[in-house]
This record gives structure tokens, sequence and C-alpha cells, in this order.
């Protein structure tokens, strides 16, 4: 769908589901599920759409929440979830500023969207996200450039609840085959690498709160 000029785009139509998307829809949760490495489908609002038994295996451990599991809306995951930090390794700048700066550009391009209004509502419910969000994103961005908030190919860090692994890094890599495109769907797969960094525990950051509380990527107040 194009871009409707001077405006924003409406999220995508569903496209209509034949009995032959149905079916490849099937037989791709057959090939994304006999895959080794953690993989999930996504559709523009972060709505997992299908995930195998390794994305599964990787948050087994997190515990239930009621708006931020990551089999259901991984973008909220990210942002809201408390153990969030306990999976994604370096949370605050290899995932949260990331999925801050997509939240972003889903909103201009999908500004009209229900769900993604409500996690923008969401966000702004929290002080440490909400400045994440106005002053630590933009500020981040010109640091380090726009490509760091590219997910495709980005090395990140994770805590595998497997213990053989442990602390590990893993490259996002993002193939979208063109039917799943037409649908308004992504694919991504975390990437596990051997042996590229030592087994040192990662630290979680936990998000601090009280009236001193700020993130790392949002300077302090001067006194």
């Amino acid at each position: 769908m194009a871009h409707q000029a001077g405006g924003q785009r409406p999220a995508p139509r569903p496209v209509p589901e034949t009995c032959e998307t149905q079916a490849y829809l099937q037989d791709y949760a057959v090939l994304l599920d006999s895959l080794a490495c953690p993989s999930v489908v996504v559709d523009h609002r972060w709505d997992v759409v299908m995930a195998n038994g390794a994305f599964e295996t990787l948050f087994r451990g997190v515990r239930r929440h009621a708006t931020a599991m990551p089999g259901d809306n991984f973008l909220r995951f990210v942002l809201f979830h408390p153990d969030a930090g306990d999976v994604l390794g370096e949370h605050e700048q290899g995932w949260c500023l990331p999925m801050l700066a997509h939240l972003r550009a889903a909103l201009e391009t999908y500004g009209h969207d229900h769900e993604l209004q409500a996690i923008r509502r969401d966000l702004a419910q929290d002080p440490l996200l909400e400045a994440a969000y106005r002053q630590g994103l933009p500020h981040w961005i010109r640091a380090v450039g726009e490509s760091a908030a590219r997910l495709d190919g980005a090395v990140r860090l994770l805590r595998h609840p497997d213990p053989r692994r442990g602390p590990t890094e893993c490259r996002v890599v993002e193939e979208t085959p063109h039917v799943l495109r037409d649908l308004g769907h992504r694919r991504l797969t975390l990437v596990l690498r051997e042996g590229r960094r030592p087994a040192a525990p990662v630290r979680r950051a936990r998000r601090p709160r009280g009236p001193g509380a700020h993130l790392t990527v949002v300077p302090a107040p001067e006194n």
C-alpha cells in the first residue's frame, strides 16, 4: 500500500487468507519450528503471529504478565515486562532504545492504529520510559546514528535459560518471504553465536524508581 500524500498510512488491512495462504502458513509454522534458533513472526504492531519452540524456551522463565508476555507482543515485552532484562542482556542500550525507535517509526506510519496508540499511552504512564522516548531516544540516535536502531544484522546479548549457554551473543536476522510481507508480517531469528563472548554474568539494570531515578541515556538534571 502506497503512502498517502501528506499523511500517515492506515494500519494494513489483513490480506484475505485463502485456503492456499492458510496452507502456506501452516507449512511455514512447521518450517519455523524445525529451526534450532529462536525465531518469531510479528506484525506491524509487534503482535506475535507465530513463534517456534526455541523462542518459547528462551523466555520460559519469565513470570506471567497481564499485557507484556513475549509470546503475545514482543514490543510490549521489551518495554514493560519486569523480567525482560533477565533474558535480554544490556537491556536499555541493546533492546529498549532500538524498540522505542521502532515504536516511533510505527506511529509515524500507522498513527491511527489503536494498539500502537495504546502502547504509546502506556509508555506515557511510566516516567522513565517517557523520558527515554522523548529525551533519551533522540540523544542516543544523535550519538550512535540511525543505523543503531536497525535490528537486522545487529549483535545483541542474551541470557539463555540453558545453563550450558548462559550469557551469549546472538545476531538478529530479519528474513521475510513475500507471502508474509504481503500479510504485513516480518520474521526475526536470533542466531546464537558460539564462543563469541566470555560467559561473564550479564548484569541486569533494573529500572530504579524514585524522584532521582533516570536512565543512563537521559542526562541527570543539574543541581
